[in-house]
């Protein structure tokens, strides 16, 4: 068994992880919106972008830092194990959230600059509305609900491909496509694409995952019961050197991406 990763590796690994996200969300509607005037292919063409490429980070980088690559995630999972010493510290949390919402930025920045965008160009799409901050509720409370439920099923393992095909089906069947995220949705407002949202829409979206955040803490407790005092300070796959004979465990230090 080795030793956990330093933590400023796995603050930089989820400020890259989250970069390396926002520029497949970011680049990939760029490029639709390029390729086709169909709203609707370019909606396909983003989704299944970011399925790919969510997958593809979390089986990568999970063994690192959690691949949280998202706030409410990373405070969800301090949240739900602060009494048994098994989740991140609030020093993890002072770490994984700036370089989240860094990395986000730098990934909107990238995206712009493949194609010839302007660097830094605030969104103009503006995404204020009632049903769409219902959406992120929805959407990120059903995320939540899916990551910490199967780490306390034991499930972990899957995640790489149920939370990116869940992102994927809620791209869809939520109005708002699924943000879920807070420094995905901050790092969207400095882009003026397809992908973008205003940044006088974020704050209310940002309200909205919080709240979903805890919806999602609730459900998981209601479906699963309390978590079990065991080492889960992962919240998508384990960190590297946690992982044992038994299946990976998700860290349910906090909880959502």
């Amino acid at each position: 068994m080795s030793a956990r990763a330093p933590l400023v590796r796995r603050a930089t690994v989820e400020g890259l992880g989250t970069a390396a996200l926002v520029t497949v969300v970011v680049g990939s509607g760029i490029q639709a919106t390029e390729l086709t005037r169909d709203i609707g292919v370019q909606l396909l063409a983003n989704s299944l972008a970011t399925v790919f490429g969510l997958g593809v980070l979390i089986a990568l980088l999970g063994s690192v830092s959690g691949a949280h690559f998202n706030p409410a995630v990373t405070l969800a999972a301090w949240f739900t194990g602060r009494r048994t010493g098994d989740s991140p510290t609030l020093r993890d949390v002072a770490a994984y959230v700036p370089a989240q919402v860094a990395g986000a930025i730098a990934g909107a920045v990238a995206a712009d600059a493949m194609f010839g965008k302007p660097l830094v160009h605030f969104s103009t799409h503006d995404r204020s509305a009632g049903h769409l901050w219902s959406a992120e509720v929805v959407a990120t409370a059903g995320l939540v609900w899916l990551i910490f439920g199967l780490a306390r099923a034991g499930r972990a393992h899957l995640a790489p491909v149920l939370v990116a095909s869940y992102i994927g089906a809620a791209y869809w069947f939520t109005s708002s496509t699924s943000f879920a995220n807070p420094a995905v949705t901050i790092g969207r407002a400095f882009t003026d694409t397809f992908a973008g949202i205003a940044p006088a829409s974020v704050l209310p979206f940002l309200a909205a995952q919080l709240i979903g955040a805890a919806v999602g803490l609730g459900l998981t407790a209601v479906c699963f019961g309390r978590p079990a005092a065991v080492d889960e300070d992962e919240v998508l796959v384990p960190h590297g050197g946690q992982q044992d004979a038994a299946p990976a465990r998700l860290a349910e230090e906090g909880a959502l991406p």
